[in-house]
């Protein structure tokens, strides 16, 4: 017998206790909230509270809810959770109503207070709402370490009358960061026996061809049964192969790139979606530059077909950096290559400077009209 581990010991957290879906439900989920505490701190940016006041204030008022509102400006960092532990006190219920940064604040205040934790997500650019899993960031935004959770969200509403009045961007971006499950997870974890992670990795496969198939008629059809199931497969199913396939179908080089793009000022104006998008790009072109590998290359051309049909950047231009020096694209690139970047769970080691070379030549040999190879 095994002997029993710590690591043998660690919980799955691999979905949230009741996920909710469907058309404007969320002025009907009053009682499904009301089962977690009656005293709720809502982290909530203004604008998206102000959006949101009298729904709130209606299903308070039907189910004996007595809420506060949390101060949340858009960055999850060390000094917005500070603020919020304050003003959370004699709250039951931390519910988290927004985009990635607002339900990963609110799941980790929820973690260190203990409290249960309610998460709406208000578009489809990440499947945060769903994970065991919060970044930090700092306040100017550059990402600076990840927290694992102790459980994923009590409870998880996805209302996609509310999705739908997201910009179209925030689902291309959620796309883009779904896309990184299969070309992550087959990278770091392809290879293992384990029957949760090889559904993982078989999920993230299936994932990626909902993706590729969809997300076209989706985004031109707001609303439409594509869009749904793009909707879905962004935010939660991408979050269950998280779920299934724990730390061991993690993310590496599309990710790790994304955290170093974060350290420049010209990253504000892009999505994380967007940002590892281009990163799975780059990764695949660090397997081709390694080692030579013709998949490789035949996946990233085919990506950048898909791409540049439904409008993901395909380089450092299209994210907005040409303006970016090259001692910052430098800086970047060494932020990625940490000594615990994700980005050494590649089979090859990766240096700045070959990261850098990635970077700078992500649609090498691509031409619109003209590709060589099939899906990966």
């Amino acid at each position: 017998m095994r002997p029993v581990t710590a690591a043998s010991f660690s919980p799955l957290c691999i979905a949230p206790t009741h996920v909710y879906r469907g058309w404007s439900i969320l002025s009907q989920a009053g009682e499904a909230i009301a089962q977690w505490g009656h005293h709720p701190l809502l982290v909530v940016s203004p604008q998206r509270y102000q959006q949101l006041e009298q729904e709130w204030q209606a299903i308070a008022r039907s189910h004996d809810l007595t809420f506060s509102v949390g101060t949340f400006h858009g960055e999850c960092s060390e000094s917005t959770l500070a603020q919020l532990r304050q003003e959370a006190q004699g709250s039951d219920l931390i519910i988290g109503i927004g985009g990635g940064k607002a339900l990963d604040t609110a799941k980790l205040l929820g973690h260190q207070l203990h409290l249960p934790v309610v998460t709406i997500p208000t578009s489809a650019a990440t499947c945060a709402a769903w994970t065991a899993l919060s970044n930090i960031y700092t306040e100017a935004g550059a990402f600076a370490y990840d927290v694992a959770l102790h459980r994923c969200p009590d409870l998880l509403l996805l209302d996609y009358a509310l999705i739908q009045t997201a910009p179209k961007r925030t689902l291309l971006a959620g796309i883009g960061d779904a896309l990184a499950k299969w070309y992550e997870a087959s990278v770091s974890s392809g290879h293992r026996q384990e029957t949760l992670i090889v559904a993982a990795v078989q999920q993230a496969r299936v994932l990626r061809d909902i993706l590729l198939q969809q997300s076209a008629e989706a985004l031109a059809n707001v609303g439409s049964t594509a869009w749904e199931n793009v909707v879905d497969a962004s935010v939660l199913m991408a979050g269950m192969i998280g779920g299934l396939g724990g730390a061991q179908c993690r993310t590496v080089a599309a990710h790790a790139v994304h955290n170093g793009l974060t350290q420049l000022p010209q990253s504000r104006g892009t999505l994380h979606g967007e940002k590892v998008a281009y990163g799975i790009l780059v990764q695949l072109r660090l397997e081709e530059l390694v080692q030579g590998s013709q998949l490789a290359a035949s996946a990233r051309h085919q990506l950048c077909q898909f791409y540049e049909q439904v409008g993901l950047p395909l380089s450092l231009e299209d994210l907005g950096f040409q303006e970016a020096s090259l001692a910052q694209l430098q800086h970047a690139a060494t932020v990625a290559c940490a000594p615990h970047s994700d980005i050494h769970y590649l089979p090859f080691a990766v240096t700045p400077d070959l990261l850098l070379e990635a970077m700078v030549s992500t649609v090498v040999g691509y031409s619109a009209t003209v590709l060589d190879g099939s899906a990966r």
